[in-house]
């Protein structure tokens, strides 16, 4: 008779008590992953989606460089496989350190530089290592994933609501109210999800905003205030926005700027999971525990092979000029697009796209009837609508900390081509002009 105890099949009938910690209970799940799993079962019926909500890329529209491609596969040959060291493999620090030296002017120590398995984790570290329970947050809205985390670390959200008058980018008038109650300030460029960049001068008021705080907090003796600077995206602008960082714009914030950054936006290889953070020593040295003690490193081949990628700047800047092209063309088709629809008296608007892989577009049909009879009042009747209708697949801006129904929208385009775009924006039209 076996003595081997197995796993109850479902759970235990409901109790007054919690099964989970509060935490967790109060977790809100991913909208992105919900509406993800509506167009699955709309494809599946045979329908055509053109799917603008995922921001991941179609390895058949944007394959990784072929130069990544093959050092992994030499690095799994060598038996590059078994575990690498926790902060990351030497090689690929110096080859972070030499391509931020040679592309942004700035110069890192490599133990100022720490490798995880993605920007994802990385933030997480920078929250989990310097907030407290109560600490305050400072983070635009919209933006990705900042009210998750602040959430998961029990701090405090001190949120910026940004206007499409402003791109959805802070101002330095908007943050400066709040720096005195923070301990974190969260600052994304180019934006996940409006696709805008901030301006050199915008961020250089912030950054001189945060230096005269953290002055004052000196020579209070209390705790500095420090810039989470989420970069992942600087390689995929346009060329009317130029990127700049922090501690390049005020060297004197280098103490207290946070770099994150990675290979999978802008190399297409959001699967491989090999991302960076740059930072003062002693703030990357606790992040490196923090991570540790979760295994968040980046696998051992990803990261030779990312070494071996950086360390040939022209292979890099050619798959970066082919890859930014296809992206602008993207992008541009479907404001473009969306702009023709407004001219023709529809209910739509839309940036005009900067960088990253996002349109912010408006969709703002509100109090009108569909064919069906139902009057249009939320974002997400709209969304249901326009992908029922049209089969196109939009993220409401809820999905990045908005409380707003003002028909805000991320549309992506890494995992669509041209010619689904171009399909889709007379099934949208028609679909608008069918309201009343």
């Amino acid at each position: 008779m076996s003595d081997t105890v197995q796993a109850p099949l479902a759970a235990p009938a409901p109790s007054a008590a919690p099964r989970v910690s509060r935490m967790a209970e109060a977790l809100v799940g991913s909208e992105i992953l919900r509406i993800a799993a509506e167009i699955r079962a709309l494809s599946t019926s045979g329908r055509a989606v053109c799917d603008l909500t995922v921001g991941d890329f179609n390895p058949r529209q944007f394959p990784i460089p072929a130069a990544l491609s093959k050092a992994l596969a030499e690095a799994v040959e060598r038996g590059e496989t078994n575990y690498p060291p926790s902060s990351g493999m030497p090689e690929l620090r110096q080859a972070v350190r030499t391509f931020y030296a040679a592309e942004l002017g700035l110069d890192y120590p490599t133990e100022s530089l720490l490798i995880a398995g993605g920007s994802r984790p990385l933030i997480y570290g920078v929250y989990r290592t310097l907030c407290d329970p109560g600490d305050g947050v400072v983070y635009p809205v919209p933006s990705w994933n900042n009210n998750h985390y602040v959430h998961l670390t029990g701090a405090q959200g001190l949120p910026i609501v940004c206007t499409p008058a402003d791109r959805f980018l802070p101002t330095a008038a908007q943050v400066l109210p709040l720096l005195g109650r923070a301990r974190l300030l969260c600052l994304n460029s180019p934006l996940n999800p409006s696709g805008t960049a901030l301006a050199p001068s915008v961020l250089q008021g912030i950054c001189e905003a945060v230096l005269a705080e953290n002055e004052r907090r000196q020579q209070r003796g209390e705790r500095p205030l420090y810039v989470l600077y989420d970069q992942v995206y600087w390689m995929l602008r346009f060329d009317h926005a130029p990127h700049v960082t922090p501690p390049g714009l005020v060297p004197e914030l280098l103490p207290y700027t946070i770099l994150v950054d990675g290979i999978s936006k802008a190399f297409a290889a959001t699967g491989l999971r090999v991302g960076w953070a740059a930072g003062p020593a002693d703030i990357i040295s606790r992040m490196s525990a923090v991570l540790g003690h979760v295994g968040a490193w980046a696998p051992r081949p990803e990261q030779v092979a990312t070494a071996a990628l950086l360390s040939q700047p022209q292979v890099v800047h050619e798959y970066s000029r082919s890859f930014c092209d296809g992206l602008r063309r993207r992008l541009v088709l479907l404001h473009e697009g969306l702009q023709a629809l407004r001219a023709d008296g529809q209910p739509v608007d839309s940036i005009e796209p900067m960088g990253a892989i996002y349109l912010a577009a408006q969709f703002h049909p509100f109090g009108r009837q569909t064919p069906a009879g139902q009057v249009l009042r939320t974002n997400e009747e709209v969304r249901k609508f326009v992908l029922e209708a049209a089969g196109v697949a939009l993220v409401p801006f809820q999905a990045f900390g908005s409380t707003r129904d003002d028909g805000w929208f991320r549309l992506s385009v890494g995992a669509v081509s041209e010619e689904q775009i171009r399909e889709a924006l007379p099934r949208l039209g028609q679909a608008l002009r069918s309201l009343r």
